[in-house]
């Protein structure tokens, strides 16, 4: 009697948890549109232009998991958030994912219960002071003040480094890119630290980027990447596996300009065809299309044409590929196989 009573809890727990799974990409499928946590506003990752359009490499992937699930990349609602808001957006089912430089740890993977689904930017925290300071190294910034962004994992590194540096300084907490840029620029700050992208992104967009220096030192590991809720299982492997896929692309050859004609009929690749739903079924193991991933890079191109498109070395942000290179390219960007 005790095994059957506990084999049924078994079940309903099993069918309890299926349904959960399920929740998320059911809702987005019904909703016709995915809810997705972006920044609340910083160039080349994610930022909205006088019209309101968002753009940017996170919004990137935004749009590549609306065009897998529902053929469309511009079904999106973008929702900004703080480092404050965007866990508790996250956990209550405002957002349906979160493509907002956050960096995969191990309590925010294990106690917040989120599931990252992988790494989209390789990144570490860094230093930016004003040229007119006169400092070369974050080891002179003794009793300096810092500006820096409440809510993020950027606190504690800070303290980290400077303890065991045997420096001190007079933290200047803020909430939002824009405030920390505000404040800054404002002299409330000797110092405004966060992950060294932002703090290009954030250099570019000031009037003169040239009065303002990155210090050579990378104090910690920030591998940036997109994340769900834990439990939503068949969802994670949407986002993760639609990451994946602009990944592979440019690993494969395949861009936005080619896409059509390699789509079009299987070709010599079975990985390529796999990929490109030409053979085999990963869309159906998805619950997604046959071509789920052609819609993916097609929305904005693979990995490599979103980078250089929005945060590459040609544009204002000035960022070169280094660890997110592809792993052929000395790198650390890796895709699991398309089989």
């Amino acid at each position: 009697m005790k095994k059957s009573v506990f084999l049924g809890a078994l079940t309903v727990a099993g069918l309890t948890a299926g349904a959960a799974a399920a929740a998320t990409l059911d809702d987005v499928k019904a909703r016709g549109t995915l809810n997705c946590g972006v920044t609340t506003g910083l160039v080349g990752f994610a930022a909205p232009d006088s019209n309101g359009n968002w753009d940017g490499f996170d919004v990137g992937v935004c749009r590549a998991v609306a065009a897998a699930v529902l053929g469309d990349p511009q079904a999106v609602e973008f929702v900004p958030t703080t480092g404050k808001t965007r866990f508790t957006a996250l956990a209550s089912g405002e957002i349906d994912m979160l493509a907002r430089n956050t960096t995969w740890t191990f309590s925010r993977d294990v106690d917040l219960k989120f599931e990252f689904v992988g790494v989209n930017y390789y990144d570490g925290q860094g230093f930016m002071v004003p040229k007119e300071l006169g400092v070369s190294s974050a080891k002179d910034l003794d009793g300096a003040t810092v500006c820096i962004q409440t809510g993020t994992t950027t606190e504690l590194n800070l303290a980290d480094y400077f303890r065991k540096n045997s420096m001190n300084y007079e933290p200047v907490p803020i909430e939002t890119n824009a405030e920390a840029q505000q404040q800054y620029l404002a002299g409330a700050c000797d110092v405004y630290t966060t992950d060294a992208s932002g703090l290009a992104a954030t250099r570019a967009a000031f009037e003169d980027p040239s009065a303002h220096v990155l210090l050579p030192e990378i104090v910690s590991k920030e591998p940036l990447g997109p994340l769900v809720r834990h439990g939503d299982n068949e969802w994670g492997d949407v986002v993760r596996w639609t990451l994946n896929a602009l990944i592979a692309a440019e690993e494969l050859g395949v861009t936005s300009a080619n896409i059509a004609d390699m789509a079009s009929a299987a070709g010599d690749s079975p990985e390529i065809n796999r990929l490109l739903g030409t053979e085999g079924n990963l869309g159906e193991m998805l619950g997604l299309e046959a071509d789920w991933a052609v819609k993916a890079i097609s929305a904005g191109g693979n990995y490599g044409e979103l980078f250089e498109k929005n945060i590459g070395e040609t544009t204002p942000i000035g960022l070169a590929r280094g660890l997110n290179a592809q792993w052929t390219d000395g790198g650390l960007l890796y895709s699991p196989p398309f089989r």
